[in-house]
């Protein structure tokens, strides 16, 4: 297996993974604990908004038949019967010939069908009574907001698998949901392997590098809903790698392993998938970088063997393990979307696989462009904090030319 790989095109390695991933269990949380989660039930309506009429404004809650022909010359007079603060129940009907002073957002008094600002209102005295002066005619519901004008009773506000952000808070707590269903957050065990790594806190030695593309990929676990789980890194020892690899599947939902999945003397992520209990699902890719990237199925949890290049770890992260942590949480679009972008400056590295090139994407007058950031190759760490997308070169060719419409994987995705 370690040199007979059949490269196969990234829609087909997602196409491959897709049938077995499956929706996490769930938990009843509070509602301020749902704030990042995904829900695991359809939240509606459980009463009409508003639930009472409401006033849409400050002014007089009247009768539109009493201010029938009212100019500002020839205004309609209405005795003042009651003062209605937001949050008040009124007490007395409008009646021929009176109005009640009105709050905005409060409760309309039956009899009144209607309300009046205040700025289109005096306040005048006929023998010795004070009247409101209603200075236009007033249609009926004008200014009024009806019961369930907003939303019905029972209506659908959202759908499994959307995330709780501050909007979605909101219409819970509206609709009195203190407590909600979500899918639990997947846990994701790391493993760095190589003899060549050492830990972050650790002065550099010579031949030795830190680890850290299990930071980097913890990040990314975290971003996609995922708790992540950095365990200890994995030296060049087969036997022992597998131990812990696969010991770790009791422990968590997936597992996320970074190098030894190339073709050298030391790359045991090749052994283990031959000796595993589990099947192989792929074990190469056809694209730069991250070709060597390998995802395997065990008992219903997924390996995946992502390269230890950051660049290429990072590509094969967002291609293949966040779909399937959406996936587990009901995400209804589990892959990154695509958009058609307009070069800027010309990329001459062609490839006979397709290429994802790190990049910044921009609007300009309503026109969406992208360019590559930094040096684009794998094992560079600096430019990935700088792409918000991958640009998408097509295998062949001589690369892409400056004003070309090219495809871009968007990675800063709000939700």
């Amino acid at each position: 297996m370690r040199f007979r790989r059949e490269p196969i095109k990234v829609k087909e390695a997602q196409a491959r993974m897709a049938p077995h991933v499956q929706l996490g269990p769930t938990e009843r949380v509070p509602l301020l604990d749902s704030v990042g989660r995904r829900l695991a039930e359809d939240i509606e309506a459980t009463h009409p908004v508003p639930h009472f009429r409401r006033s849409g404004m400050d002014g007089f809650a009247v009768r539109s038949e009493d201010t029938k022909n009212a100019t500002r010359d020839n205004p309609a007079l209405l005795r003042v019967i009651e003062h209605i603060p937001c949050g008040a129940v009124p007490k007395r009907e409008v009646q021929a010939g009176t109005c009640s002073r009105i709050m905005t957002g409060a409760a309309v008094p039956d009899g009144a069908d209607a309300v009046i600002m205040l700025e289109m209102t005096d306040t005048v005295e006929r023998d010795g009574v004070v009247y409101t002066a209603v200075k236009k005619e007033m249609q009926p519901g004008e200014n009024t907001a009806q019961v369930a004008s907003d939303l019905a009773e029972g209506t659908l506000l959202m759908e499994r698998g959307r995330k709780v952000n501050a909007g979605e808070a909101a219409l819970l707590a509206t609709f009195g949901y203190n407590e909600v269903n979500v899918y639990r957050r997947p846990t994701a065990a790391i493993f760095a392997t190589g003899s060549e790594l050492l830990p972050v806190n650790e002065p550099l030695q010579p031949g030795k590098i830190r680890n850290s593309n299990s930071y980097m990929l913890a990040a990314q676990v975290q971003s996609a809903g995922g708790v992540p789980r950095i365990l200890e890194m994995v030296p060049d020892d087969v036997e022992l790698a597998m131990e812990k690899i696969v010991g770790a599947f009791d422990k968590v939902d997936v597992v996320i392993t970074t190098g030894g999945v190339s073709v050298g003397d030391y790359d045991i992520l090749v052994d283990i998938f031959q000796k595993w209990d589990g099947e192989l699902l792929f074990n190469k890719v056809a694209m730069r970088p991250g070709s060597p990237t390998s995802v395997g199925i065990r008992n219903g949890q997924f390996l995946f063997g992502l390269s230890g290049n950051p660049g290429a770890c990072f590509v094969g992260f967002e291609l293949f393990v966040r779909p399937v942590l959406w996936g587990m949480q009901g995400k209804k679009q589990r892959y990154l979307p695509e958009r058609q972008a307009r070069l800027v400056g010309d990329y001459t590295k062609p490839s006979g696989f397709q290429r994802f090139v790190r990049g910044t994407c921009f609007t300009e007058g309503g026109q969406l462009f992208a360019q590559p950031v930094g040096v684009d190759k794998s094992g560079i760490v600096s430019s990935i904090k700088d792409a918000n997308c991958l640009i998408v070169v097509p295998p062949g060719g001589k690369g892409l030319s400056d004003g070309e419409i090219v495809t871009v994987v968007l990675l800063d995705v709000a939700e």
